[in-house]
């Protein structure tokens, strides 16, 4: 059995309208019991593969993922990422904002430029950044985050994504 706490404000979304994301999860072989008043999530499973699975998936909604996006982590290609922003620039609300406000760029931009670039799903939620996406993606997409997250600008951030995305174009096709 494992736990995990949500936002309150984002129960909703896990439990569904008609209790539909609820109902999927559960399809992979777990019962979830929702506390909605303190956001407390427990799994229970058949394998300890599919708790941790359903764990990540739990998380992934409670982190500000849509619950489209949060169920790819049932895929044994996915994964889910979170960083804390107030590693990297402390726990001044201030600086959190500021720096989510570098990740997610004007209108979105950067943020959909690192998810075109890698082809991972972003989340800017509270004072974390969470990614879910495949492995190639993954190492690309974390380490722009990281270098936005320490100052880098905008350019270098593009600049690093756009030899990174070269580099996977070659690597899917066997050439290093």
């Amino acid at each position: 059995m494992r736990f995990v706490k949500i936002p309150a404000e984002r129960v909703a979304v896990l439990i569904g309208k008609n209790g539909e994301v609820k109902k999927k999860i559960e399809e992979q072989g777990v019962k979830l019991d929702i506390d909605s008043k303190s956001g407390d999530v427990s799994i229970k499973g058949d394998d300890a593969v599919t708790e941790l699975d359903a764990q990540n998936v739990v998380k992934a909604i409670g982190r500000g993922f849509s619950p489209q996006h949060a169920m790819l982590l049932f895929r044994d290609d996915h994964y889910f990422e979170l960083l804390d922003m107030r590693d990297y620039v402390g726990k001044k609300a201030k600086n959190v904002h500021r720096i989510a406000g570098r990740i997610i760029g004007k209108g979105g931009k950067t943020r959909a430029i690192i998810e075109s670039m890698t082809g991972v799903r972003i989340s800017v939620y509270g004072t974390t950044v969470g990614v879910i996406g495949k492995v190639e993606g993954m190492d690309a997409a974390i380490k722009a985050i990281e270098m936005l997250l320490n100052g880098s600008n905008h350019s270098t951030v593009y600049r690093f994504l756009e030899k990174e995305k070269e580099r996977m174009k070659l690597a899917e096709f066997g050439i290093r």
